[in-house]
């Protein structure tokens, strides 16, 4: 677990108030429903992002508290941790350790869309983790692609360039399709240079002898079309 210092008291006593807002709005039926969805966590108190959106408004990005929430383990905690940490505080050791420790598609989205895309090492961890050996991190590495390409108006294309090949071994595992049309498909959308290299791309990956490269690449050469 990466320490914090416990005794901050001003850090303390807004950590146990979230921890109390949390409870507050427990939403067992949420929880039930996300069971079946197979997103289980050791303790969901079912409360909704929206919720979590809120209540984060109320409070001051701040790094020590990130850390104990995130610490403390519980769904929304580790939530809030990614709303209130602030980017210029995380290196790449805590990125790289709240993403092996994450264990659903919904962490790891609120990580990469709050907090990581956000960061100084965005790019390097992004095709790090495109070239990782778990699916949950290869999700990771897609995720940030996309918002890197949505939200990030600084970078030059040729920064995006280099994601195209690792890009080849995750477009054959059908878990990561959705990931991969979305990521793509942000590409595209993001200039006509780009929309061509990802076209170029296409065409070679349909050229694959694996199915599933071959329909992601028909379905994403289609869509292109609208971007």
């Amino acid at each position: 677990m990466i320490e914090f210092i416990l005794d901050n008291k001003e850090s303390e006593d807004t950590y146990l108030e979230i921890l109390d807002q949390i409870k507050r709005h427990k939403n067992g039926a949420a929880v039930d429903a996300m069971k079946k969805k197979g997103l289980v966590y050791k303790t969901n108190w079912g409360v909704s992002i929206v919720q979590l959106r809120e209540l984060a408004k109320n409070y001051e990005r701040n790094h020590l508290l990130a850390l104990k929430l995130w610490n403390k383990g519980w769904r929304e905690s580790m939530i809030l941790a990614t709303m209130l940490e602030e980017p210029d505080e995380i290196d790449e050791r805590q990125m790289d350790f709240w993403i092996k420790t994450l264990t659903t598609a919904e962490l790891i989205d609120q990580a990469v869309f709050n907090l990581y895309v956000y960061s100084k090492f965005a790019f390097v961890k992004a095709m790090e983790y495109c070239c990782g050996k778990t699916y949950l991190v290869n999700y990771a590495g897609l995720q940030l692609v996309g918002r890197l390409a949505r939200v990030d108006e600084k970078a030059i294309d040729e920064m995006f360039e280099g994601f195209f090949p690792k890009l080849v071994p995750l477009a054959k595992d059908p878990r990561l399709q959705q990931a991969f049309y979305n990521s793509v498909l942000a590409l595209a959308g993001r200039n006509e240079h780009l929309k061509q290299l990802c076209v170029e791309f296409l065409n070679k990956l349909g050229e694959e002898k694996e199915k599933q490269a071959k329909h992601i690449s028909a379905t994403l050469l289609e869509d292109i079309k609208y971007c």
